[in-house]
């Protein structure tokens, strides 16, 4: 049996990625023509047509969705197999980095993650990106370089992750607030009006879970999608915000916050990356840094 062709492998990550053979032939630098015999032989050794024609454009077959990734990761492989290896000087490196982050973390670990960056590699910038979904197509196109958040059904399932920190959920109000006085049972948290953040699970939120075990339900009167929103509100109203205690620690000054009257579970906030950028020793040194900003003094 004649072996492949390993060099179609280069052609089909580009066609799978630009989903045209005009655009994947000018990326390439090769004309047209060439392209779609490139494009014939890789049909004829996968068996599968790849990009099938839909209207006056292409779209990937379910073979090709199948393959992108993989062929993405074989490539970068080899191109970083045959790359000299440099030794990483941090003091010469200029790159910026994009951090896809939820409310809360550049206020609470930016300061000390930009302070340890700027110590050791003046020369990188980083730039933090809201975080308004857990989808990871950023993180696949290579728009965003690290990504913080909870690891779940829409998290890819080729995503590194790893467990940056624990948290839990508390309680807190606005300074002077009836809740922060006395004792905080179920009922009168329960019997306070909340502002609910919309991001936190579909459906129910695990405090309403947790109410709904002793039998109680919270009035929710404002649904918001960030952390610092919900704070925000609760800051200058009586409305109570349920929010992550370690996450939101920048975003709490000044105001009374107290824990829940009733158990809900932790959570668990990673750190995720591309797995093609598991060799590149400047990621790791980042990856690294985020993991001592965001660790308990």
């Amino acid at each position: 049996m004649s072996r492949p062709d390993l060099n179609l492998l280069f052609v089909l990550d580009v066609l799978l990625a630009e989903v045209s053979v005009a655009r994947a032939a000018r990326r390439l630098q090769l004309s047209p023509s060439a392209m779609s015999r490139a494009l014939a032989r890789l049909r004829e050794t996968t068996g599968d047509p790849l990009l099938v024609r839909a209207g006056r454009g292409l779209v990937a077959s379910p073979r090709a969705i199948e393959l992108r990734e993989r062929v993405r990761q074989i490539v970068h492989d080899a191109e970083s197999a045959l790359r000299p290896s440099r030794k990483l000087d941090l003091q010469k490196l200029v790159r910026t980095f994009t951090l896809r982050t939820s409310d809360g973390f550049v206020e609470t670990f930016g300061p000390g993650l930009v302070a340890r960056v700027r110590d050791q590699a003046p020369g990188v910038r980083l730039s933090f990106a809201s975080k308004l979904d857990r989808d990871s197509t950023s993180l696949r196109e290579g728009t965003v370089d690290l990504e913080t958040g909870v690891v779940g059904k829409a998290t890819g399932p080729e995503v590194r992750a790893q467990a940056l920190l624990r948290d839990r959920f508390v309680g807190v109000v606005r300074s002077g607030h009836p809740l922060s006085k006395g004792n905080v049972t179920a009922a009168r948290y329960a019997a306070g009006q909340h502002v609910r953040v919309s991001r936190q699970a579909p459906g129910k939120a695990p405090v309403d879970e947790a109410l709904a075990a002793l039998g109680r339900q919270r009035d929710v009167v404002a649904v918001v999608g960030g952390f610092s929103a919900a704070i925000a509100l609760a800051r200058a109203s009586d409305l109570v915000a349920s929010v992550p205690e370690r996450h939101t620690g920048g975003l709490r000054g000044g105001m009374f916050t107290f824990p829940l009257p009733m158990r809900t579970p932790d959570i668990t906030v990673s750190l995720m990356w591309h797995p093609r950028l598991d060799a590149d020793p400047a990621h790791a040194w980042l990856r690294a840094r985020v993991h001592e900003a965001c660790a308990r003094p």
